[in-house]
């Protein structure tokens, strides 16, 4: 059977609730996001703040160089939670096989669903007049075969539009679509991409799979698929983490190593804080540190260990410190997951 995807997406989800509850704020640049003082970065902004060049990640102070009316507030996580749930509830009664991607953002597969005539189109459309009136929000919609045209759809129409990709279809609008639109094209493959004059799958699909895998490893062999619409991944109600971590931006560089070294305690608490709630499910598989320096370069270290201490992660700090010797912005710290080994667990409350 053809499959029916739907592809949810709030349109810009926390600042829409923000400006649900304060009407206010409806027609001014708004952003969500912390103290430029602080270094606080933008977490999302509304429509009126991206005609500025605003955009998410962006430096809260670059942002309000762009736009000095820019109103920016810290916003309300359990609010937005509140309000995610309150819309998961409504895709659940449409289908119980749904892979959310973030509080804003989820896929339904409706394949076999007899509501609305089994029509992914009108599902669609009454899932986003439900959210309107219920949570107070719009939200956009794509509709195809798949998950990568899904996605894809749902942001042709932005915002609170409905875009639809039908099997016959596929073909004309994958031609055109430009290659930056793919999945997992960045800004390095895209530039390479361009460098043999590719700009769209359509000419992407004058290179042969042999000439893609030779090009781009593994992912070439991807690029090859998705440029002809190609995507076989099913929806996965359940999406296992395989990380958990903790990023602290400074309002002043650290300045060496041991000024970075002494915030990894702190760090390290709030990190196992967070892991509590996982720790049933999920084992610890390695350690990860990262250090973005002041002129916003940035590395990573790992490694592989059931057993994270804070000498681990002090190690792990000064290789990574050492590669730039620099003034230090923000520090992350981590942990790689893998699944709990149920005979294991088992094991461990024997033990206990």
């Amino acid at each position: 059977m053809q499959r029916k995807i739907i592809h949810c997406d709030c349109d810009c989800f926390f600042a829409a609730v923000e400006m649900r509850d304060d009407p206010s704020l409806m027609n001014i640049p708004l952003a969500i996001g912390g103290a430029s003082d602080r270094r606080g970065v933008i977490s999302t902004c509304n429509y009126p703040a991206r005609t500025y060049g605003i955009h998410s990640a962006m430096a809260t102070a670059q942002a309000l160089k762009l736009c000095p009316d820019l109103k920016v507030i810290p916003g309300n996580m359990a609010k937005y939670r509140e309000a995610s749930e309150k819309i998961m509830a409504i895709y659940r009664d449409y289908s119980d096989c749904i892979e959310p991607l973030s509080l804003d953002e989820a896929y339904l597969d409706v394949t076999g669903v007899t509501h609305k005539g089994g029509s992914a189109t009108l599902i669609a459309e009454e899932i986003r007049e439900r959210v309107r009136t219920t949570v107070g929000i719009t939200i956009s919609a794509g509709i195809a075969p798949n998950k990568f045209l899904a996605k894809i759809a749902s942001d042709w129409n932005k915002p609170d539009g409905i875009w639809v990709i039908t099997p016959n279809q596929i073909d004309s609008f994958v031609l055109q679509l430009p290659v930056k639109k793919i999945f997992g094209v960045g800004k390095v493959t895209a530039a390479k991409l361009q460098q043999m004059d590719i700009e769209t799958c359509g000419d992407l699909r004058q290179l042969s799979l042999a000439q893609l895998i030779n090009r781009f490893g593994r992912f070439g062999k991807r690029l090859y698929e998705l440029s002809r619409g190609q995507d076989d991944r099913p929806v996965r109600q359940n999406r296992e983490r395989k990380s958990i971590s903790v990023e602290h931006t400074f309002s002043i560089d650290l300045p060496d190593l041991n000024s970075c070294l002494d915030k990894l305690p702190g760090m390290l608490a709030e990190l196992e804080q967070r892991y509590a709630k996982h720790r049933e499910k999920r084992d610890v598989a390695g350690a990860v540190i990262k250090l973005k320096f002041f002129d916003f370069t940035q590395t990573t270290m790992e490694q592989s260990t059931s057993e994270c201490p804070l000498a681990l992660y002090e190690h792990l700090c000064q290789q990574a410190w050492e590669r730039g010797e620099k003034p230090v912005r923000l520090i992350g710290v981590g942990y790689r997951l893998q699944p709990r080994n149920p005979q294991q667990a088992e094991q461990l409350k024997l033990i206990e």
